[in-house]
């Protein structure tokens, strides 16, 4: 794939896997779209990527995210890449899930990246193409107590991308799945519900540490390269249970 001159709207840019992924486009000449709701960190990364578009949204919101496509295609007058890293986990036991929170939780996980592909597939179409990475997570193949909620969402989530890549195949539009493992990011800290530190571990103790976000970055830059459906961070983690 040639990333020089393509317009990659990145979501939950401002740190973590987010970040790390405008990087390594900005490296390969994309004109990377920086999302997230932290405008001083967005800004302040937007001063080392050349061409990059700072966009201040929150990704809960249904409005916010349709418009962040709209003031890409003002901007740059095209969409090429969607990366729908943006997301918040739960941790909480299925009889303690607070519903009200729930709902927050599929407005950002869910709907926001459902609603930022509508918003781009008629773009990518009329361009001929594009590429679309949602970012799942290695929970989805795993049975892990505290995390129904989260790992809930993401299953859903695996079940649209695959979808739309059948539905949006024949229009040049390629969407996949990276499935990150534990990353050494404040997603913990900002989870909403139990801490995870305090949360049930799975029950294979022997599972190695987190990896650097960059590592993740480095995945969703492949599957842009290979078109594939699915990358999984380490082929061990759908065995998991």
């Amino acid at each position: 794939m040639n990333f020089k001159d393509k317009v990659a709207i990145v979501t939950g840019a401002s740190s973590g896997i987010g970040l790390e992924t405008a990087k390594l486009l900005a490296e390969r000449e994309s004109k990377v779209v920086l999302v997230a709701r932290s405008k001083d960190a967005l800004e302040q990364l937007s001063k080392q990527l050349p061409n990059s578009l700072v966009i201040v949204a929150d990704l809960s919101k249904e409005s916010e995210v349709r418009s962040m496509v709209k003031q890409t295609l003002e901007h740059f007058g095209r969409v090429d890449i969607l990366i729908n890293n943006a997301g918040r986990g739960y941790d909480a036991l299925t009889e303690h899930i607070d519903i009200s929170k729930l709902r927050e939780l599929i407005e950002l996980n869910y709907i926001g990246p459902l609603a930022a592909m509508q918003e781009v597939i008629p773009i990518m179409r009329t361009l001929g193409g594009g590429n679309i990475v949602n970012i799942s997570s290695g929970t989805s193949f795993m049975n892990i107590p505290n995390v129904g909620a989260y790992s809930s969402l993401k299953r859903g989530l695996n079940g649209l991308s695959l979808t739309a890549r059948e539905e949006l195949y024949k229009d040049n539009i390629i969407v996949s799945l990276v499935y990150p493992y534990l990353t050494e990011t404040n997603f913990g800290k900002n989870m909403l519900g139990k801490p995870r530190l305090e949360a049930p571990q799975p029950k294979d103790s022997t599972l190695p540490p987190g990896d650097p976000p960059k590592y993740i970055a480095e995945k969703i830059i492949e599957a842009l390269q290979s078109g594939e459906a699915e990358i999984l961070a380490h082929d061990w983690m759908r065995n998991i249970k």
